[in-house]
């Protein structure tokens, strides 16, 4: 009897914001394989006594691919357990086509990624009325590169809300890119820090301070750069709210 692989995600950190599916899937499984350099440990202590625990951290990908293969073939079921949502620098796609490939069946259960979590520890909207209804997702470019037509300055012209992963250890690098694609200044900016885990920081201030402030506190690593007008105080209210706006649920009063 075959066994299933399982893509999970794991959500930002705290071990209560795995999805429900997410922590069944845990409490039923032969094998996790997890991302141990960002998922909490905490969330193995919901797997069954006898499960097979693999950190990936230390792995290639044939060594994975191996793994759940070997539990394929044992009729296993397999948590891949990966931080935030693994749509989000997740690299399932490469497993996905291993998989494919060996004909091993596989599924995917979405997770709460950190993105959101640090809007809420930054207790924050990205989509304001009249400010931005545009959310960019992106990094700053490293050891690993981005395609051309996505280069940091080049985003930044748009003025949109703005997250960036795997960009804290280029602060420098990364708010000077910001300023020369178009943000001010002077432009709303938050460090989050460990969004969701115990401890949690978030650090305010503009584009041109900010990576001065991280500096300062240390952070280097396991943190998102938030930016954008979102992070500040001018915006408009919503129509969805609105007295006099008309919608399918709603008359409005005009």
């Amino acid at each position: 009897m075959a066994g299933t692989i399982t893509f999970v995600g794991a959500g930002p950190g705290a071990p209560d914001l795995i999805t429900l599916r997410g922590a069944e899937l845990l409490a039923r499984a032969g094998m996790v394989i997890y991302a141990g350099s960002l998922v909490n440990p905490k969330l193995l202590n919901g797997t069954p006594a006898g499960c097979e625990i693999y950190n990936s951290a230390s792995m290639t990908l044939d060594e994975v691919i191996e793994k759940m293969a070997d539990a394929d073939r044992r009729g296993l079921e397999v948590v891949r357990l990966h931080t935030g949502d693994p749509s989000i620098y997740g690299a399932i796609r490469e497993q996905i086509d291993r998989l494919k490939a060996l004909g091993v069946a596989y599924d995917i259960t979405p997770g709460v990624s950190s993105f959101c979590a640090a809007a809420a520890a930054a207790e924050a909207e990205y989509t304001l009325p009249s400010v931005s209804q545009t959310l960019i997702i992106t990094r700053m470019e490293g050891r690993t590169p981005v395609p051309p037509r996505e280069k940091l300055a080049s985003l930044a012209a748009h003025g949109a809300s703005m997250a960036l992963f795997l960009s804290s250890g280029l602060m420098e690098e990364t708010c000077a890119a910001l300023m020369r694609g178009g943000y001010a200044p002077d432009t709303p900016a938050a460090v989050v820090y460990k969004a969701s885990w115990p401890e949690q920081k978030v650090l305010r201030g503009v584009v041109s301070t900010i990576a001065a402030m991280a500096a300062e506190a240390g952070i280097r690593n396991t943190a998102l750069i938030l930016v954008g007008g979102f992070l500040g105080d001018d915006y408009e209210l919503s129509k969805l709210y609105d007295a006099s706006f008309s919608h399918g649920f709603r008359k409005g009063s005009q």
